[in-house]
């Protein structure tokens, strides 16, 4: 197998320049002016899974750092909970269903692509060290599925809190009983 070249590398071969000169990333002006018009949120996945999760009468925020310190957005956040939700491109995430490696600029976007699942599981790990729960969907799921996923977890986390809130209610009635 061949060495895999250096992001430098595959960005001197690079045929569209940028705007302050230096070679871009993208291996033609075409590829270049398709990757400006991904949107990074919003998409018509992320609004069907909205309308799907709202249908079930949940109301969350969008596109919104859970742990505010930490430049990682949730696509949709319940605060009251700790449930975060990601919604994942099969492109940028690596589905292993429909993800094909791209024909030109192979290594950079391997290395793009190894980089975001990393950022992923961080993001994962992160979270859930801080209290909360998260959840991924692929942007290919049905949205009335992946909702019904959104609900179950969000009424688990739901039950949770108040089961906690109730043991600490019931462990101060205790401690004030026991005083003189």
């Amino acid at each position: 197998m061949p060495p895999v070249p250096s992001l430098r590398e595959a960005m001197s071969k690079s045929s569209a320049p940028r705007k302050d000169g230096r070679p871009s990333w993208a291996s033609s002006p075409a590829t270049q002016a398709s990757m400006r018009s991904n949107k990074g949120r919003d998409t018509r996945p992320e609004r069907a899974l909205r309308s799907a999760v709202h249908t079930l009468g949940l109301r969350f925020t969008v596109s919104t750092r859970p742990l505010p310190k930490v430049r990682r957005t949730a696509d949709l956040v319940f605060t009251r909970v700790r449930l975060a939700v990601f919604l994942d491109g099969c492109y940028w995430h690596g589905c292993p269903d429909h993800h094909t490696l791209a024909a030109t600029n192979t290594a950079y976007w391997t290395d793009k692509l190894e980089g975001n699942r990393r950022r992923d599981r961080q993001t994962d790990q992160w979270l859930r060290e801080a209290g909360w729960e998260v959840l991924r969907v692929w942007e290919h799921e049905d949205p009335k599925a992946a909702a019904l996923r959104v609900r179950e977890v969000y009424d688990r986390r739901s039950k949770e809190i108040e089961e906690a809130r109730v043991e600490r209610a019931s462990a101060r009635r205790r401690r004030g009983a026991s005083r003189p």
